[in-house]
């Protein structure tokens, strides 16, 4: 997302574009660190629980709005895996915000809150298109609602319809004129055999209940619900909640059969950004009582769990710089020092483009302070903004990790083609006093053509 947001426009080659807009308005007024990073990220998961803050005071007292927001708390959605930015965190204050503008919507039928609806529409599907299910289950809960005639009768579905496309019309007209890339990505890139697709399916109908089974469990906990309670939580007698439980089920189910349906393979990390509603479903029945003296430890322990963890993190830590990381992530600001260091050896000019494999390239893009354009050399389509005449304009610094021969292999053909100049250099970060793994990359400097 950070290389993206130096080039973006109206999309990526392989995904919509909000993520990188975000990013990239972001880190236009604040300094480009880590814990700003994390900062961001964070923002963006207390923005969905604000959100579903209000959606929940559409429908509950106000003693069980307390309780499901801090159930919410529990999931990992809102708080291990909010820190990591990405294209599927992007999307939890979205679909929120979707969610609770399309039920208000639904419910007054008024222009503003139609034509909101439909900007949360487009705004979720420019942060990925796995944002159709949220429209599609939000339209089977529409649809199946008796007070669908009064719905459909109005303005409403129309002017979100019309403010969606409005807002997605770029977008539209951008990936038509490059061959629809993003689409092409998104129906390619996690194909799979019908056994495959079948069996991540289930996955990921079994991994969705098993995030939201503490939030599920405490709840009961909380609540003590009889059976007459359980049934009229899973299907409401009153239309209005009935609804907010179509709206909820209604995304998953329809991901996972269209799944199998396209032969997909899904995960269910990507069902972070449908948990809007989940209060709602648990604690709407008025057969649900809030015991408050449970209620009023499960704060306690919403406000312990995180400081719990704040104190295990320093040995979190540790384990991790001790087991390492996939892709060389631990070591990404050390690649990018390394990098700057042959390049100022070799020319005075700025640097103004990084090249690599993919997750070195992406990883080590934030940790260049002059943030030069990106350059995947085994997948050079993935980054259109580099071609071969801004490679002789403004030069290229190359680097790979020596275990990545597909890597070294693209990096030869440049070394050879522009006459670059090679250095090699060892690098282990250091952590409390241990030094990682250590590992060996080749860099490969390409000053700018002379002119």
């Amino acid at each position: 997302m950070f290389a993206w947001s130096h080039e973006i426009g109206l999309s990526a080659p392989t995904h919509p574009p909000l993520g990188a807009w975000l990013v990239r308005i972001w880190f236009s007024v604040m300094p480009a660190e880590p814990w700003d990073y994390y900062l961001f990220a964070v923002v963006l998961a207390t923005i969905a629980l604000w959100i579903a803050w209000r959606v929940a005071g559409l429908f509950l007292p106000a003693e069980k709005r307390a309780v499901g927001i801090v159930l919410l708390t529990f999931l990992p959605f809102y708080n291990f895996h909010a820190f990591k930015f990405n294209a599927n965190t992007v999307l939890i204050p979205f679909w929120a915000a979707r969610t609770w503008w399309f039920v208000r919507s639904f419910e007054t039928r008024q222009v503003g809150w139609a034509a909101l609806a439909g900007f949360g529409a487009a705004a979720a599907m420019l942060g990925k298109y796995w944002s159709f299910f949220l429209l599609g289950g939000l339209a089977v809960a529409a649809v199946i609602d008796p007070r669908r005639g009064a719905y459909f009768r109005s303005r409403a579905p129309w002017l979100t319809i019309g403010s969606g496309a409005i807002v997605l019309a770029p977008h539209l007209v951008w990936i038509a004129s490059y061959g629809f890339t993003t689409f092409a990505f998104a129906m390619t890139g996690h194909r799979a055999s019908l056994p495959a697709a079948a069996e991540s399916s289930l996955a990921y109908i079994a991994g969705t209940l098993g995030y939201i089974s503490v939030p599920i469990i405490l709840g009961m906990l909380a609540t003590h619900p009889g059976t007459e309670a359980i049934g009229d939580t899973l299907w409401p007698a009153k239309s209005n909640r009935r609804f907010a439980v179509v709206a909820f089920a209604a995304p998953l189910v329809l991901a996972a059969l269209a799944a199998v349906l396209l032969r997909e393979a899904i995960s269910s990390l990507w069902a972070m950004s449908a948990m809007t509603l989940l209060p709602v479903v648990l604690l709407s029945s008025p057969r649900v009582k809030v015991i408050r003296k449970a209620a009023v430890r499960l704060l306690a322990m919403a406000i312990g769990f995180p400081l719990v963890m704040l104190l295990a993190s320093p040995v979190v830590a540790i384990v991790i710089h001790r087991l390492g990381l996939k892709n060389y992530q631990t070591q990404y600001a050390l690649i990018a020092q390394a990098v700057e260091r042959a390049w100022r050896t070799h020319t005075a000019t700025p640097l103004r483009i990084v090249g690599s494999y993919d997750y070195v390239v992406d990883g080590t893009a934030f940790y260049f302070p002059s943030r030069p354009a990106t350059y995947s050399i085994t997948r050079p389509a993935r980054m259109p903004w580099v071609d071969e005449d801004r490679i002789k304009r403004d030069g290229i610094a190359i680097v790979c990790p020596t275990p990545e021969t597909d890597c070294l292999q693209e990096m030869n053909i440049y070394a050879a083609r522009y006459g670059g100049k090679v250095e090699e250099v060892t690098l282990a970060r250091k952590y409390f006093g241990t030094l990682d793994k250590p590992v060996r990359y080749q860099i490969v400097i390409i000053p700018p053509a002379l002119r």
